[in-house]
């Protein structure tokens, strides 16, 4: 005759943490946001607003930037810049990023070290390495120069190609990070049975790696974008003083002419150039996931 055991001790409650405690974890963050972002942030931009000698509300500035041609032309410029780093970052880097997502032999260490090596060394101590090589009296146009291929020195410094090349070469390890990230996601069978299938290898990374890898290279754009935007020392460095773009015209605002209002007016256009693209990417990210779930549930 079998017996039933009661248990008398009833199952223990689980212990939910006090409503308090979400908030107590996140008012040290909170704090240093609000001191340290939204404060500054919040003086730029009433500064904006502000009168350049009595401090009162004005849109002068406003006027000023959106009628002053040399404003307009290094936002611009500032846009074009950012894009071209962003294509470059995502182009060049994809081949590493694929490399070291789906490599076990030993080179992936020594191409993973090399592609974090150029941020051992300081911004401004790369942009001067650029800067040796690209000048008129560089490396290239010195060995074309030795080599009789040109008769006078290429146009490689001052100007836009030699800001995108030095720009590449600081932001290309995040790009690659934020690659390899979205490429070692993708499940690997998927490859292989492509190709058991008769895929070619080009075949397979055009429709299968590349569609599904979309998230890392918005990713990648987006920080090369953003990154390249607000930088300062290589535009000033390799670009030169007939290169103006956003960054370098608003630290001679703020230093050289003492102007704080209309350089918060241009950080001001350049945070919300950052933040549009920025939200173009996002809402285009979260409209190809809402389609690719349709149509998944759909084939369900």
């Amino acid at each position: 005759m079998k017996s039933l055991a009661l248990d008398l001790h009833p199952p223990a409650r689980r212990r939910h943490p006090p409503q308090w405690f979400p908030i107590a974890a996140l008012t040290p963050s909170l704090l240093v946001l609000s001191v340290f972002f939204a404060l500054p942030m919040g003086m730029m931009i009433g500064m904006s607003f502000a009168q350049t000698e009595t401090f009162s509300p004005t849109l002068e500035h406003y006027q000023r930037f959106f009628t002053d041609r040399l404003s307009l032309a290094g936002f611009c410029r500032t846009a074009l810049m950012s894009l071209l780093v962003a294509i470059s970052v995502t182009v060049l880097g994809y081949p590493v990023a694929y490399f070291l997502a789906r490599s076990t032999t030993r080179w992936r260490a020594v191409v993973f070290a090399l592609a974090l090596a150029p941020e051992l060394a300081g911004v401004v101590l790369r942009t001067y390495g650029w800067l040796i090589i690209l000048e008129d009296r560089g490396f290239i146009n010195d060995l074309l120069l030795h080599l009789g291929l040109i008769t006078s020195p290429l146009p490689l410094s001052k100007n836009l190609f030699a800001v995108v090349v030095g720009l590449t070469h600081v932001v290309l390890p995040f790009g690659i990070l934020s690659l390899m990230t979205s490429i070692q996601g993708i499940d690997p069978n998927l490859e292989r049975a492509a190709q058991m299938l008769g895929a070619s290898r080009l075949a397979v990374i055009r429709t299968i790696v590349l569609p599904l890898s979309v998230p890392g290279i918005v990713s990648s754009m987006l920080i090369a974008f953003t990154m390249s935007a607000s930088a300062y020392a290589t535009p000033a460095l390799l670009g030169g003083a007939g290169f103006k773009v956003l960054a370098t015209m608003i630290y001679e605002q703020v230093l050289f002419y003492i102007d704080w209002p209309f350089a918060s007016v241009m950080a001001m256009a350049l945070l919300l150039m950052m933040l549009a693209i920025s939200f173009v990417g996002v809402r285009y990210e979260s409209r190809r996931r809402s389609r690719a779930s349709v149509s998944s549930g759909g084939e369900r």
